[in-house]
């Protein structure tokens, strides 16, 4: 059992079940009752192994404003707003799971329903240019394999795109005069009007473009482990930006 799961809570459910299954079966069935302890104590050690998800998603101009540049998907250039990156199990001591279950493939037939929506808010920018299936498949299996017992695939993928219309990151920006423009803002400010916008912290990371200017590339919110609702990020990413940052035009 996962040291998250060895818990009082769980040896009294499991103390519970051993003696009712005791009483039940006598000492004839105690064989029988030691595989059914085993199964049970099996359930309890399936449950979600992470502490908060990293709900990432990622300025585009930036993306493309690389030195591998870019590659729109085949439907077309998404609108200039943030797109999912993932939605990413973590834990608080900073490490995270990954792959978790490598039987569970993503199957795009799951979130038939939500395929166009994806494309708009999900999009892959990477080369050569794709649909976006790549993509979701990449994060499902290394990241949402690792929250199944909580979230099947469709629901991962719904639970990602209601937070990002709920976060609204671009019209956070905007709201405080930060826009698209190619200026530079200040990291400070660029924190504050998510946190304003949104009531909790974010995390910045930055890219450097060829001039060696930091770059707005992703935002980072914490999500509780339900992924119903944003958090205090219990712990940030490593890594730094500078004190003006570039919000590149896409």
């Amino acid at each position: 059992m996962n040291p998250k799961n060895h818990t009082p809570e769980n040896h009294i459910k499991i103390s519970l079940f051993t003696a009712k299954v005791e009483a039940d079966m006598g000492s004839k069935g105690f064989i029988s009752m030691k595989l059914l302890v085993l199964l049970h104590l099996a359930i309890l050690c399936s449950s979600q192994d992470f502490d908060f998800y990293y709900f990432v998603q990622q300025w585009p101009g930036s993306y493309c404003d690389t030195q591998n540049s870019c590659c729109y998907p085949t439907t077309g250039k998404p609108a200039a707003d943030f797109g999912i990156h993932g939605l990413w199990p973590n834990n608080i001591d900073g490490s995270y799971p990954s792959n978790c279950d490598s039987n569970n493939r993503f199957q795009q037939s799951q979130v038939s329903d939500l395929t166009s929506s994806l494309q708009r808010n999900w999009p892959t920018l990477a080369c050569p240019s794709g649909s976006g299936v790549q993509f979701w498949a990449h994060e499902w299996e290394k990241h949402g394999t690792c929250s199944e017992s909580l979230l099947k695939q469709h629901d991962y993928f719904e639970a990602a795109l209601d937070l990002k219309q709920r976060a609204n990151l671009l019209g956070a920006l905007t709201k405080a005069g930060i826009e698209a423009d190619g200026g530079f803002y200040s990291l400070s400010s660029i924190k504050g009007a998510i946190k304003n916008a949104i009531g909790y912290t974010p995390y910045i990371e930055c890219n450097v473009d060829a001039s060696r200017n930091s770059q707005l590339y992703q935002v980072y919110l914490c999500v509780d482990t339900s992924a119903s609702g944003f958090i205090e990020c219990p712990v940030f990413p490593k890594g730094r930006c500078g004190s003006q940052i570039e919000f590149p035009t896409f």
